[in-house]
């Protein structure tokens, strides 16, 4: 993995995506466009694995959010992180040097157009003579994308979602990790609710931990005082991405809403809990094959994803189903 680091820092925390292509090393280049959020970029890891098979000689340059980088340096099929942030700029390779492209964000112009001015020899994506028709409304991303390319001749499984295990050891392993955090107001559950969950699994012997974002510090403070944790069980804001898949990757279980955390814990086929809000599980759901249990309620969802009220399909979950929901996993405290 190909990635520019700040002086010579060598910590996860100074990781970041690479401004420009490198130098060539011989090999013919791959580049693919997927610049958006960890769960975006987690359910597109079959698509790149099944890539990585069809294209064994060349080097796969991935455009994708720069903040990701340290979860992107876990994917074994990217050799290169390319700095994409949106469509504001174009895709950091020169025209004309990338042999084949591929559109894993979407099917509109503003995509289709960075992909285009790659000038590659040929181009993976939606529509045109090879590529399939966009499906509009609730289809599973990895099967989308995996769908995407067996139009162009490139085999793929949907279900192909394992990731690399960060080299530095989790600041705790064996631990029922609880996620109290999402982007949107729409994803969030009540405090109270995850403060009883946290109890009924340390009842049930799980040492519990809850982690999150730097904008959900408050919030996880506030669940540990509630359910009587420690505060020193609180993990939110202070785990870099990669330690946060640490912890994930050696979990006893993983309770989260939909986010990151829980493609994490698919991808390390570690036992979830998953509460759905606005996006429907159908399309973002883990996959069926794991330890995994969806809880939502499809006949009130709501299903504005940026709305800062609480989904009334999130809402409609609560603590005891989530308890139910462990203890149908099986999962036991060590």
């Amino acid at each position: 993995m190909l990635v520019a680091r700040r002086g010579d820092a060598a910590t996860v925390g100074s990781v970041t995506a690479l401004d420009s292509l490198p130098p060539s090393d011989g090999r013919p280049e791959l580049v693919v466009l997927r610049a958006i959020k960890l769960g975006d970029l987690l359910v597109a890891v079959p698509a790149l694995r099944a890539l990585r098979r069809a294209f064994p000689d060349h080097r796969i340059s991935l455009a994708t959010t720069a903040w990701l980088a340290p979860v992107v340096e876990l994917l074994p099929a990217v050799d290169v992180h390319l700095a994409q942030q949106g469509f504001d700029h174009p895709i950091p390779v020169p025209a004309g040097v990338t042999d084949v492209a591929v559109n894993l964000h979407g099917a509109g112009p503003e995509s289709e157009g960075l992909v285009a001015a790659l000038g590659a020899r040929r181009v993976i994506g939606h529509g045109g003579a090879d590529g399939p028709t966009w499906i509009e409304g609730p289809v599973n991303e990895r099967e989308r994308w995996v769908r995407l390319l067996a139009a162009h001749g490139i085999p793929g499984d949907a279900d192909d979602v394992a990731i690399d295990r960060p080299v530095e050891p989790p600041v705790v392993a064996d631990a029922a990790v609880v996620h109290v955090g999402a982007f949107h107001g729409a994803r969030h559950w009540p405090v109270d609710r995850f403060a009883a969950v946290v109890r009924g699994l340390q009842e049930r012997g799980h040492q519990v931990v809850l982690t999150g974002g730097s904008e959900d510090v408050e919030r996880a403070a506030a669940v540990a005082e509630t359910a009587g944790l420690a505060p020193s069980a609180v993990l939110a804001g202070v785990l870099d991405l990669q330690p946060f898949a640490a912890v994930v990757a050696a979990a006893r279980l993983v309770v989260t809403v939909d986010t990151g955390a829980a493609h994490l814990a698919s991808a390390y086929g570690i036992p979830s809990v998953v509460l759905f809000g606005p996006a429907p599980p159908e399309s973002w759901g883990p996959p069926a094959s794991g330890p995994h249990v969806v809880l939502t309620d499809a006949s009130v969802r709501r299903g504005d994803v940026f709305s800062e009220e609480p989904d009334p399909a999130i809402l409609a979950v609560h603590p005891a189903d989530v308890l139910a929901a462990v203890d149908g996993l099986d999962v036991h405290a060590r």
